[in-house]
């Protein structure tokens, strides 16, 4: 199965920012308990790297990626710590180059057709569209996927479990990126018992919108 395949199946990717590597155990096991073993987790703290290896360390069954990834380097720092995928927030040639390199799926942030045209020359099929709901949200995703017949979107910024279900309906979506299941207060604060339950309230929306999708 490839990345995008077993993101598909997920429909939600936690979006998670990690102030101490020490949470992740915790954090983790709430995602898998909640139903969600995925986490994008962002380069956005100098955590990140280890809090990526520490989750897939204790729950290897886990899909686990690097986001906000600006530089090569933290690209490196990501696959040294076990990532399955990378995600970058604009289109950085320098870095998706870097990634097909390494052979790791990289997914940039596209919301320009002149990004998607780079995508696309790139041979990628799925890309990143952030930040969503300020850039246009779906109606903006639907008009840029018409002349790109078979990209897939993961959009980021602004989704919250109110208007997930839209995005999950289209099918230019392959899954929706998100952080209202993981904010970082809950985190900090220990609430790892409200985070599994919001969790498993996004599974099972992505289960009742992905199964009337299959009838």
């Amino acid at each position: 199965m490839t990345a995008a395949e077993k993101i598909k199946e997920m429909g939600i990717v936690p979006v998670v920012v990690l102030e101490d590597e020490k949470d992740a155990g915790a954090l983790a096991k709430a995602l898998c308990e909640g139903g969600l073993p995925c986490a994008e987790v962002t380069f956005r703290t100098a955590a990140a790297k280890e809090s990526i290896r520490i989750m897939l360390e204790e729950y290897p069954e886990m899909f686990v990626g690097a986001g906000t990834v600006l530089t090569t380097r933290q690209v490196d720092e990501a696959i040294e710590a076990g990532a399955r995928f990378i995600v970058s927030p604009g289109f950085d040639p320098e870095i998706v180059d870097y990634c097909i390199e390494k052979e790791i799926p990289v997914f940039p942030g596209c919301v320009t057709a002149s990004e998607l045209a780079q995508a696309v020359k790139r041979g990628l099929e799925v890309v990143k569209f952030f930040p969503a709901e300020t850039s246009g949200g779906l109606a903006a995703i639907k008009a840029l996927a018409a002349p790109y017949v078979g990209m897939k979107f993961m959009p980021t910024g602004g989704i919250n479990l109110k208007n997930v279900r839209s995005y999950l309906e289209s099918d230019v979506i392959l899954a929706c990126g998100g952080s209202w299941m993981v904010k970082k207060d809950l985190i900090q604060s220990g609430q790892f018992d409200a985070i599994r339950q919001m969790t498993a309230d996004a599974v099972a929306l992505v289960k009742e919108v992905r199964g009337s999708q299959e009838k």
